[in-house]
């Protein structure tokens, strides 16, 4: 086999297309929630603390000057950040908790005993066993 025969028999495995789409899919997601988070739920929380702008949030180390900027530490970006993340994992855990139940089997009835063999099979073994003691 060549190595491209290879790869293409790896990555055609049922594992790695799914994986794949769980990344692509992920990546949309969390698209998704970050626009809730800076779109729809920052704005109005904002607008309750007296129209504060969660993402200018910052703590000016060193004032700009005119041939440098502002040395700055971001954390209302870093605050919608860690929503952003609270909001993804909430919901992973949730679509985890789904999924588990849904594969959650019963468990199998028990096995039930032989049944006991009927009188003809009785009377086939005992043929059987006299026709072996006749050949010793």
């Amino acid at each position: 086999m060549t190595v491209l025969q290879d790869f293409k028999k790896f990555a055609m495995r049922g594992n790695i297309v799914d994986l794949a789409t769980g990344v692509i899919l992920g990546a949309a997601f969390g698209k998704i929630v970050t626009s809730l988070v800076e779109n729809i739920l920052m704005p109005p929380l904002g607008y309750i603390m007296s129209g504060l702008n969660f993402s200018e949030l910052a703590i000016t180390l060193k004032a700009a000057t005119e041939s440098r900027p502002a040395v700055v530490i971001g954390y209302g970006k870093f605050l919608q950040s860690s929503l952003d993340f609270i909001i993804v994992a909430f919901c992973i855990f949730l679509l985890l908790k789904f999924i588990t139940k849904l594969q959650k089997t019963e468990p199998a009835p028990p096995v039930p005993k032989p049944a006991e063999p009927t009188r003809e099979e009785v009377l086939l073994a005992e043929i059987r066993d006299l026709l072996a003691r006749k050949a010793i």
